[in-house]
């Protein structure tokens, strides 16, 4: 099996809300063409209001043509939803499309070239809703798994969600490099929950990537199984990344 580079990122769109208060989508896509990922994980990619409808459009992702969502096969659910002989139909009677990109706000898109083999979309300890999302993927001939994560702003939790994500990782019936990346809400770089990583991972050099107009804190961080290969890393700038959303997306380059 021949190494192979494969360029990752992650970045919090948040809700598609720019820095200047106004929703737009098309901004969040046009970021993520100038990063130009072979995989990226996105955090607070859907609404927080009822069905949690994606805040990028299907339809604009479609168009797009640069990616396409890994599906994870769940859904929130809504009051319309239960009701009988109706909630099956809800989004044709309001003509709206309403599905969600991942789980909690937690999305994975990958490009044409990707291959998904498995995915697991995981529930974390939490006092509100939070989950992460998982793929197992295959570039080329090479396979890796990927998590997307959004963890708590509390210390206490983010570490019980840190080891939920180690655990369901090391229940995997195939063995494979794992990477992680998202947001962990982990201002320290040794301590919280990145100090159970335990020599089994490293933290790609990206650098600060919040707030987006003065970066100053390293919350968005890929997590690399020690077995990888790290080529390059860095914070993606530019004037579309500064209105996009209040964080820059992270990247980085990878031989699996």
């Amino acid at each position: 099996m021949k190494p192979r580079s494969v360029t990752l990122a992650s970045y919090n769109m948040r809700k598609a809300v720019g820095t200047d208060r106004r929703r737009d989508p098309l901004r969040v896509l046009q970021v993520l063409r100038e990063v130009d990922a072979d995989i990226v994980a996105l955090q607070e990619a859907d609404k927080r209001v009822g069905g949690r409808a994606a805040a990028v459009p299907h339809e604009l992702i479609d168009a797009h043509g640069h990616y396409r969502p890994v599906p994870f096969g769940v859904k929130n659910r809504r009051m319309l939803d239960r009701l009988p002989r109706v909630g099956a139909r809800v989004d044709e009677l309001l003509k709206v499309d309403t599905r969600n990109l991942g789980w909690h706000g937690n999305a994975l898109l990958v490009k044409p070239h990707v291959q998904v083999m498995d995915v697991a979309a995981l529930e974390l300890p939490t006092l509100e809703p939070r989950g992460a999302v998982l793929a197992e993927l295959l570039i080329g001939d090479c396979p890796l798994r990927v998590v997307g994560l959004h963890l708590d702003l509390s210390g206490l939790w983010r570490r019980r969600q840190m080891r939920a994500i180690l655990d369901e990782i090391a229940r995997r019936p195939n063995r494979m490099p794992s990477v992680l990346m998202g947001d962990t809400n982990e201002w320290r770089s040794a301590a919280g929950c990145l100090r159970d990583l335990d020599g089994g991972f490293r933290i790609a050099p990206t650098g600060p990537s919040f707030h987006a107009r003065r970066p100053i804190a390293q919350l968005d961080r890929i997590i690399v199984d020690r077995d990888i290969k790290i080529e390059a890393a860095g914070v993606h700038h530019s004037e579309a990344a500064r209105v996009a959303s209040d964080h820059l997306p992270v990247w980085a380059r990878l031989v699996v």
